[in-house]
């Protein structure tokens, strides 16, 4: 990704902090705002409660369920002095969803007689419909209705029974409050249809409709379709549809080299795997990093200095310059770079990169044809600059997440699943990819201001809908690699909790950034990084623990200032997580000083001499534990010395590792120029002396092994 921590323009914190001093905890996108105003309804809508605690939505209008008295508490001055003041008195008061009473009152509204005869009257009177569900739709006319533009419902999508033919869309509910129309069930190799949108104020997204069982033209699966998006105030995000399958069901796939076990990465053996690695994303046409020089020297490099992993940039307009035409030969480049690591042990996870959504917007990532700006200015003002001050790159954010259909009439973010199905299908039998980033950074377009304090709705009700769509395309093609999500760009700096959801799927794992805003803002400075990153990585691990899943610091630097790289590196070890620095080399397009970012400066020359970063160097290559037979439990590395403990437990909980166990760890011989010295309790070492791979082997009845190694003088 575009890194700047040079100057002030591009810093990726300068923006949010500029912004901060004009927003404040009464955001209406806060948390504790929303509640307030929740409270407030629960109370005023409390005359038309069941003492079950529902909402009656007949003793509203219904003329045989008619409650006078409850109208008359509904209009009483004190009944609504009440329900005033439970705006400055946050907290609970009845416990029923408000809009579902809503929603309740208006459908019973348009299904009686008395209010289809005024509905009618009024439509007519306009023209179109203002108040009414959208129809169902049907085979002659697949795509549900809108519901009206004041309220209503959208009409479900035709549920398809022809081979080869998609189900219909959801209709929208496009009015003040109103629920979106299911997609519809695609056939025999077919997508099912979107959900549609829901009111943009109140309402629920339509679910999107499933796939077909059977072959498909494209060789692939069918996908389901997509979920609906949820209103702003109240109302959740549809879910996507299930994906189809061929009839000989997925083959070629091979065994991962990690999966996920009880909130670890382990292998084969049961050990939890850890990563040390780097970052390397080629951002300008033809998006290979063999493009910009990387080749085997700096794959040897890497290993020769104990790293043993690389996230590997691919880019959207790589794999998809067109729409639906996948460039395989773009791929098959990305694959000769996972075999030159992997000929060194390094496993690559493929990150798919972006910055400022695209390259037509002055950063990479989405293709031309899938960035619709809606005809805005685009002010570029770097990265993350960017971001705050463009109109036309926040439309074309909010258009990706709003599902719009492409030139094709394929939504974006169903053209960005079947780019992953793609990829993940021609990926699934490379042992050496230990996994799939869905998206790098994702940016909340027009709803970035609620970033900077949090964002409860974009998290919850966009972006973890989105990340359970591309992973359930990923899992038609590939069930075994582990897939990595992560929170939005401004989560990498800002000492913020992320309010991501739930990925349906055990086998993910969390990304997440850190940037210091200090050095952000003052390059030669590091003070309070340390104290940023531990805020940024708890809260990143308390989500992780919340939900039983490893994570990985994939990225953090981007800096030659040594103590702020340090920073993170020192959390990531109390934290007992693995890590991808930023970045292997500079050449950034979107970096105004991408030397200070780089390990090695030029990927046309040897990594060698000046041509390396030593001082850089000398700070990321640690010692650290790569393959555990056991659990970690501490590790840390100061003044030479690295001081690492773990139990002999499998991670999976299913018991401990027998007596003569092995666990690796990497000592690169530069933090070692004269050798070491090794101490160990509840095990030996079972390695030669000096070695740059340390080995110790567990001894019987062992339960916890503790390993400290001193550099000789």
């Amino acid at each position: 990704m575009p890194r700047h921590r040079s100057t002030i323009v591009g810093s990726k914190v300068v923006g949010a902090a500029a912004f901060l001093a004009i927003t404040s905890a009464a955001s209406p996108l806060t948390p504790a705002a929303q509640a307030d105003v929740d409270d407030m309804m629960d109370v005023l809508f409390t005359p038309f409660v069941t003492a079950e605690g529902t909402f009656d939505g007949d003793t509203v209008f219904n003329t045989t369920a008619f409650d006078a008295t409850a109208w008359a508490t509904f209009l009483s001055p004190e009944h609504w002095a009440a329900a005033v003041a439970a705006l400055a008195e946050p907290g609970p008061a009845v416990g029923f969803d408000f809009y579902t009473g809503l929603h309740d009152i208006a459908e019973k509204w348009i299904d009686s007689e008395l209010g289809a005869q005024v509905n009618s009257a009024i439509n007519q009177l306009f023209g179109s419909t203002v108040i009414g569900n959208g129809a169902a739709g049907t085979e002659a006319n697949p795509n549900g209705g809108n519901g009206g533009w004041l309220f209503g419902d959208g009409g479900a999508g035709w549920n398809s029974t022809e081979d080869g033919v998609a189900g219909g869309h959801g209709g929208a509910a496009v009015g003040l409050f109103g629920n979106g129309g299911a997609g519809g069930d695609g056939g025999a190799g077919a997508a099912g249809g979107d959900g549609g949108a829901a009111a943009w104020l109140m309402g629920n997204g339509g679910h999107g409709g499933d796939a077909g069982n059977g072959d498909t033209t494209s060789g692939l699966p069918a996908l389901g379709g997509a979920g609906g998006t949820a209103g702003l105030w109240s109302g959740t995000h549809g879910a996507a549809g299930h994906f189809g399958t061929l009839p000989g069901g997925i083959t070629g796939t091979v065994a991962p080299p990690v999966e996920v076990s009880n909130g670890w990465l382990t292998n084969a053996d049961g050990q939890v795997v850890l990563w040390h690695g780097l970052n390397q994303v080629y951002k300008i046409a033809p998006y290979e990093p063999s493009a910009g020089g990387f080749s085997d020297d700096d794959a040897a490099f890497l290993a020769a200095n104990g790293f043993n992993a690389v996230r590997l940039g691919v880019i959207w307009a790589g794999v998809e310059p067109q729409p639906g035409v996948i460039d395989y030969n773009y791929l098959s480049s990305i694959q000769q770079t996972v075999q030159v690591l992997a000929n060194h042990n390094i496993v690559a996870i493929l990150d798919m990169h972006q910055d400022l959504y695209s390259g037509s917007l002055g950063g990479d990532g989405a293709p031309d044809w899938a960035a619709f700006t809606g005809g805005l200015p685009n002010i570029e003002a770097g990265f993350p600059g960017s971001y705050f001050v463009s109109p036309a790159q926040n439309h074309a954010w909010d258009a990706f997440w709003a599902n719009t259909d492409a030139s094709d009439g394929i939504g974006l973010q169903n053209h960005y699943a079947l780019m992953w199905q793609a990829v993940a299908d021609y990926f699934k039998g490379d042992a050496n990819v230990a996994g799939y980033e869905i998206i790098n950074e994702p940016w909340a377009g027009s709803q970035w201001l609620g970033s900077l304090l949090g964002n409860p709705y974009f998290d919850s009700q966009q972006l973890t809908p989105f990340y359970n769509q591309i992973d359930a395309a990923i899992r038609s093609v590939d069930p075994n690699k582990t897939v990595f999500f992560g929170p939005t760009t401004l989560d990498a700096s800002l000492p913020v909790p992320n309010h991501l959801g739930t990925v349906d799927d055990p086998n993910t794992a969390l990304s997440f950034h850190h940037y210091c805003m200090v050095n952000a803002l003052f390059p030669t400075l590091s003070f309070g990084c340390d104290w940023n990153a531990d805020v940024v990585l708890g809260y990143a691990m308390d989500y992780a623990q919340e939900h039983n899943i490893p994570a990985l610091l994939s990225e953090f630097g981007a800096t030659n200032n040594i103590p702020t790289i340090t920073a993170g590196m020192n959390s990531a070890n109390q934290h007992l997580v693995g890590w991808t620095e930023w970045a292997y080399t500079g050449n950034d397009i979107t970096s105004t000083s991408p030397n200070d970012q780089a390990l090695v400066y030029d990927l046309s020359k040897p990594p060698v001499g000046d041509n390396v970063n030593f001082e850089k160097l000398d700070a990321l290559s640690q010692p650290y534990p790569q393959a555990i037979s056991g659990i970690p439990t501490s590790w840390s590395f100061s003044g030479g010395v690295f001081s690492f403990s773990y139990s002999t437990d499998h991670a999976d909980g299913s018991g401990a590792f027998a007596a003569g166990s092995q666990t690796s760890i990497s000592v690169p011989t530069s933090q070692y120029p004269n050798g070491y010295t090794v101490t160990v309790t509840g095990g030996h070492v079972a390695s030669g002396p000096n070695a740059s791979q340390l080995t110790i082997s567990s001894e019987a009845g062992a339960t916890m092994v503790n390993v400290t190694v001193t550099p000789k003088p």
